[in-house]
């Protein structure tokens, strides 16, 4: 009873979380802060600085939790292997976020739900690995479902000759980093046998130092700070947006070393679904037909990954 209660409690703290954390995050990066006695209204357009306040909640939770939850002994990973995943985790997070300038909120859950596709791909060219059938059938399913769904955008930026927009284009590069990552994560896995709570603190740590070099360099702590001075509203915003994505991801790495990848699989991938469905009841970001067939295969290939697509994929 235990058990199933540590489950039950772990999978809400995973929707609650990061439900919490998507709404916030399109409130903050798609509102308008000021208009009020004349004043001009601005949009929050600080990426890095956003993505630093992530990184510093999930080093100092991670911190905490190593010190004074879950010990997890000596880490013997590779210092290169941290600091170029790092990189790459953070320029992914910073063009997922910077995109939600250009596109809806659904459209960023959407297309970065195609993640097993870069890091599937990498796996092949770079890992020498191949994979069952099945595994290329439900990565198709995905391709499919975020083709309907990017038809059409009526809410997309400026588009190139190719037809694709400056939202699509920053959602690619995300994917891309993403596949990086992950595919430098099995390399710590596979060496060093990385702990889960090890990975957090230093992959973060590494982050944090790239995150803030780059808005100190480029001037954004100067225009970030008085962009908070003048709407204090968005600082509560970002503090709930942290604590809120710290927390998630404890619950995910308790279902993970609880239950194992499947369940949590399954789980993350429910979750995503209803973030969808929150963003179009919240904040009327309306589908098209097509978009929740789309979307609808898109969650279809997931959900049969997650059952069905975990078999160790094999070296050639």
């Amino acid at each position: 009873m235990e058990k199933k209660n540590k489950f039950i409690i772990s999978a809400a703290g995973i929707f609650i979380c990061y439900f919490y954390f998507g709404v916030l995050q399109e409130r903050i990066t798609r509102g308008k802060y000021g208009g009020k006695n004349g004043e001009e209204e601005e949009r929050f357009t600080y990426s890095l600085s956003l993505v630093l306040v992530q990184c510093v909640a999930n080093y100092l939770f991670a911190r905490f939790v190593l010190l004074m939850i879950m010990p997890q002994g000596e880490d013997t990973t590779k210092t290169f292997y941290y600091s170029s995943s790092a990189l790459t985790y953070l320029l992914g997070m910073v063009s997922s976020n910077m995109a939600l300038q250009w596109v809806t909120y659904p459209t960023q859950v959407i297309a970065k739900s195609c993640k097993p596709i870069p890091v599937m791909v990498l796996g092949v060219l770079l890992g020498k690995k191949r994979y069952l059938l099945r595994k290329y059938i439900f990565i198709v399913l995905i391709v499919v479902g975020v083709a309907l769904f990017m038809l059409k955008d009526c809410k997309s930026g400026p588009v190139n000759e190719s037809g694709i927009g400056v939202g699509e284009l920053l959602l690619l590069a995300s994917l891309a980093m993403d596949g990086l990552t992950g595919a430098v994560q099995e390399r710590m896995k596979a060496e060093h046998e990385t702990r889960s709570w090890h990975m957090m603190l230093c992959m973060n740590k590494w982050s944090c130092l790239f995150a803030g070099t780059a808005v100190f360099l480029t001037g954004e702590a100067v225009t970030f700070s008085a962009f908070v001075g003048r709407h204090p509203s968005v600082a509560w915003q970002l503090a709930s947006l942290a604590i809120a994505g710290a927390f998630g991801q404890f619950f995910i790495l308790v279902i993970v070393s609880e239950f194992g990848p499947l369940p949590c699989s399954i789980i993350t991938t429910t979750r995503k679904f209803f973030t969808v469905l929150g963003s179009v009841l919240l904040f009327g970001n309306s589908l098209m037909m097509h978009q929740w067939l789309g979307t609808t295969f898109v969650f279809t290939g997931l959900f049969l990954d997650a059952l069905y697509g975990k078999s160790s994929p094999k070296k050639k």
